[in-house]
Parts: structure tokens; sequence; C-alpha cells
């Protein structure tokens, strides 16, 4: 206790000694949940800012590529600009990264083609997460033949091929858009997201706080969505941010090989097709685009490994 007095406090201030004493338990830091810690623990990685950032810079391509290009992408001028070099000192201009076979730019196309990349990558993965993440919590929860019958379903599905499988699905449909690529790889993409959250619910439901909350009386749903649910999502929320930048990759890939999307939609994967014909005469054409999707996938991956990292107490 003396140590915890101040020694050097004027006399006669009208306090007592008892008044002085600080309080440790006062000073302690309050106990952060799962969420606060990991978003604590985020903050101090390199790695976990460079992705944030890359990210937040293709999601404003996005959603406002006039902030960052005034140019259409979908104006060629064959006489002027067909496999025009690039000049690197006119930056943020049309002629910044040259331009394609057709004498459209290829700065211009490489913002407004984040838009298609990003809606699929977000959409995509939403999809699987719900579907895949109510699937699993169904079959990790109940056991038993759900379980098996869910298991067994999920196997199935996972021997296609995701690539494969896509290109028989996208190959029904006479217009391809933006839905129907989301439509295909959620249809062939969520059976990881059920393996990750069935086990991962297996492994929750034994907990002691369930097993109060089940004596207590509260009904199926509560304990599913209150209790099993936000202790068992981290595994599915780590899958799900890397295997975004994956969705990303397939769709570039679907749309490289003819059968994703299709013109007047403008994607990554487009370009590179086209830029592939004149690879030789104008190697920037392929460059350019092909370096955009390898720097996306690479956030999302950057960043699944962050939040794994900061989420998982045995690797910190």
């Amino acid at each position: 206790m003396p140590d915890l007095i101040e020694k050097n406090a004027p006399a006669g201030d009208g306090e007592t000694p008892a008044e002085r004493v600080v309080a440790p338990e006062a000073e302690r830091e309050k106990p952060r949940s799962l969420g606060l810690d990991a978003w604590h623990d985020l903050r101090k990685r390199p790695v976990f800012i460079i992705s944030a950032v890359l990210i937040v810079l293709l999601v404003l391509f996005a959603i406002a590529p006039s902030l960052f290009t005034s140019v259409d992408p979908r104006a060629g001028d064959l006489r002027n600009h067909y496999l025009a070099k690039p000049n690197y000192l006119h930056l943020f201009q049309a002629d910044w990264f040259g331009y394609d076979g057709q004498g459209r730019s290829i700065y211009a196309r490489m913002i407004y083609g984040a838009r298609a990349s990003v809606v699929v990558g977000i959409c995509v993965t939403a999809g699987v997460t719900l579907l895949g993440g109510l699937l699993g919590m169904i079959a990790g929860y109940y056991g038993g033949w759900v379980d098996t019958i869910v298991s067994r379903f999920t196997d199935m599905v996972f021997g296609i091929p995701l690539l494969l499988g896509a290109l028989v699905i996208l190959n029904a449909f006479h217009v391809r858009t933006v839905w129907s690529v989301v439509f295909a790889l959620v249809i062939l993409g969520w059976t990881q997201m059920t393996r990750v959250m069935r086990g991962s619910v297996i492994t929750v439901k034994q907990a002691d706080y369930v097993t109060a909350a089940k004596a207590l009386g509260a009904g199926t749903g509560r304990i599913m969505f209150k209790h099993i649910l936000p202790n068992a999502i981290a595994p599915v929320i780590v899958v799900a941010t890397i295997a975004l930048g994956g969705y990303i990759a397939t769709e570039a890939t679907l749309s490289f090989l003819g059968i994703g999307l299709q013109d007047p939609t403008i994607s990554w994967g487009i370009d590179i097709n086209s830029a592939q014909k004149v690879i030789r005469q104008a190697p920037f054409a392929l460059f350019f685009p092909a370096g955009m999707l390898s720097v996306t996938v690479l956030a999302f991956i950057m960043l699944g490994d962050a939040v794994r990292d900061a989420l998982d107490p045995k690797l910190r």
C-alpha cells in the first residue's frame, strides 16, 4: 500500500491518504471481443494495411471510375490509336498505358474493368458463404442422418471441377452477363464453405455455454444463431476472404476462354484474350490487364492471410 500513495502531495490539501490511493483495477483495459481483438491486431500488420489500401482503390475504381478517367473505355480509333505505345509521362491520361488493337485506351479499360471483377468476387463470395455456411451449420448441429445427407451431397458437388463445371453451365446461356457468371460459380463453389462451417460447428456445439443454453430451454434457432454462429464464423471469414481473389481469377479465366463475360461488358479477361493476338507487336497490351488482375488477386490473398493470423491466437 505505501507504494500506491502519492508521496509528493502538498500538505493541507484536504485529502486523506485513502483518497490518494490509485486503484489498479480502474486502469486495467476492458476485455475485448474476438472481433475487436482481431481488429486491434490487424491495424499493426503492414500486410493488412497494404492489402486494404489496394482493395479500397479497387472498390473506388468499381464504384466511381469517372473519378480516375474521363475517357470512354469503349471508344476506339483505329486510324490514330491502333496499338499506340504507352506514354508514361502522361499520368492518368488516355495514352498513359497505350492503346489496344481496337484503338481503345488501356488505362481506361483497366479502371472500368475493376467493376466486373469486384462485383463477381463480392457477390460470389457472399452467395457461397450464405449457402455453404447455412448447410454446414445444419449438418454440424443436427448430425446423424442430416449430416450424412448433406455431407454426401457436398462430396458429390465437390467432385465437379469448378472451372469445368462453370464452362458447362455458362455454355447454356445465350447471353452471358455478370450475374450469369455469379450464378455458375455460386452453384459450384459453396462446398468448401460447407465443410469449413460444419467442422467449426461440431467443435463449438460441444462447449459448455451451448450446453448451458440448452439446459435453460433456449430454442434451436437461438442456440444456432446466438451462441454457435458467432463463435464458429471465424474460419469461414478467413476462407471467404482468400477465396474472393480466387473467384476474381476464375471470372477472368472464363472470360479469357470466351465462355465468361461478353462485350460490351469490360473485363480484364476479355482484354487479355484480345491482347494475346498481338503480344509480339504490343506486349504492353497484355502486361497491364494481366498485372492488374495479379495485383487484385494478391491483395485479397494478403488480406485473407492477415485476417487468418489475427483470428487464430496460435499464430500470434
